[in-house]
């Protein structure tokens, strides 16, 4: 997979991955990226855990896979920075 099947990859997976957690106004395209491709990599992992291949190539199974660790980064990054800001405050 070329650098711009992860860039649109991961653009997508960002995209719905920050309307599913609710982030969608906080981030930008870059945001959504960089968070799509982060999951990616995150969600490769996860199901590596199972024993399944992770990003296989630009199919849905892929998607999927992005999406999956793209929820899980921004649930634990919202989660991190709403401790962050109850401790400031």
């Amino acid at each position: 997979m070329g650098i711009i099947s992860w860039i649109i990859l991961g653009g997508l997976a960002g995209w719905i991955a920050s309307m599913f957690v609710g982030t969608n106004r906080e981030q930008g395209i870059l945001g959504n990226i960089v968070v799509g491709v982060i999951g990616a990599v995150i969600g490769g992992f996860i199901v590596n855990l199972f024993g399944v291949d992770g990003i296989t190539g630009f199919n849905l199974w892929s998607f999927a896979v992005a999406l999956l660790g793209s929820v899980v980064a921004l649930w634990a990054w919202k989660m991190f920075t709403r401790r962050n800001r109850r401790t400031l405050v």
